[in-house]
Parts: C-alpha cells; sequence; structure tokens
C-alpha cells in the first residue's frame, strides 16, 4: 500500500537527485527498504507523508555523498556548458575547454547544499521550486544558496584565472 501511494514521488525526487532513470529505480528499492527498517522509528505524533519523504530526501543525499560528483555528472556538465556554438577553431576550443575546467574545479570547491542548488539550477535548468521540493527547502533559502553559490564560483574561477596569468 505503502509503496502504491508513493513510488510515484519517490522515483520523481530519486530521478532529480541522479539524473538517470535506472539509477532512480535503485535508489526508490534502497529507500523502501530503509522505509521497512525504520517503521518502529516512526512517531505516530508526525505527519507520515513529512516524515517518510524526509526519510527519502536523506537517503538521496547521504547517496549523494557516497559517490563522486564528477563521475556521475561530467557528461550532463559538458552537454549543458554554454558555448557550444564557438567555432570550432583549435583556439576556441582550447579557451572553451579551460573555462569548463575552471568552472568544474569551483564547482567541485562549493560546500555541498551550495554545490547541489547550483547543479539543480544552472546545469540540469530546474526550477526554484522544483529544487525545493527535491532538497526539502523553502524556496528563499534555494535562491541564497544558488546566488551565494555562483558568487563563491565566480570568486573561485576569477583567482584561479590570476595564477594562470
Amino acid at each position: 500500500m505503502l509503496v502504491n501511494a508513493f513510488s510515484k514521488r519517490v522515483l520523481n525526487m530519486a530521478y532529480h537527485f541522479s539524473g538517470s532513470y535506472e539509477e532512480a529505480e535503485d535508489l526508490t528499492q534502497e529507500i523502501f527498504l530503509k522505509l521497512h527498517h525504520s517503521l518502529a522509528k516512526y512517531d505516530f505524533a508526525k505527519k507520515f507523508d513529512a516524515w517518510f519523504l524526509t526519510l527519502a530526501k536523506n537517503h538521496l543525499i547521504d547517496s549523494y555523498r557516497k559517490t563522486k560528483w564528477e563521475k556521475k555528472n561530467r557528461d550532463e556538465f559538458d552537454e549543458h556548458f554554454p558555448g557550444s556554438d564557438l567555432s570550432d577553431n583549435p583556439e576556441n576550443r582550447l579557451v572553451r575547454e579551460d573555462t569548463r575546467k575552471l568552472v568544474w574545479d569551483g564547482l567541485n570547491k562549493l560546500p555541498t547544499d551550495i554545490r547541489l542548488a547550483v547543479i539543480f539550477i544552472d546545469i540540469q535548468g530546474k526550477s526554484y521550486e522544483e529544487t525545493a521540493q527535491v532538497m526539502g527547502l523553502p524556496i528563499g533559502t534555494i535562491k541564497s544558496r544558488v546566488n551565494r553559490g555562483r558568487l563563491q564560483l565566480a570568486r573561485l574561477i576569477k583567482d584561479r584565472r590570476g595564477d594562470i596569468s
């Protein structure tokens, strides 16, 4: 009964975190197993939906932290990285690759909570509402984290470019 009631929402959350349908299915199964093992801890004074979705979100965050961000998202990052409209001459390719590496390295230096918000909004193109739902945070918090992330990323890139020249 619980699987029928929540599987679609959990699968959707898992897909937003992983970006892969197959990975989302695996994560959904893990979440329902975790639910099964955690039911004894459920406080009946709390709303079940909120408790379970928090459990799911926390599992997704833990899973994300256990895997390397670079391994899971490099292809999507490359696909969405701006500048693919540049002519295909060697100089433009080098500039684009250098910029992509600077952005990539900068993203990896951001704190996880800020990095996730920036990835969802700026790389995956999710809305603030979707990101807030997935991360279980108010929209204002997401906007703040994205803004801080963009500023930190710009600072990291500027500092790094200063080292290169």
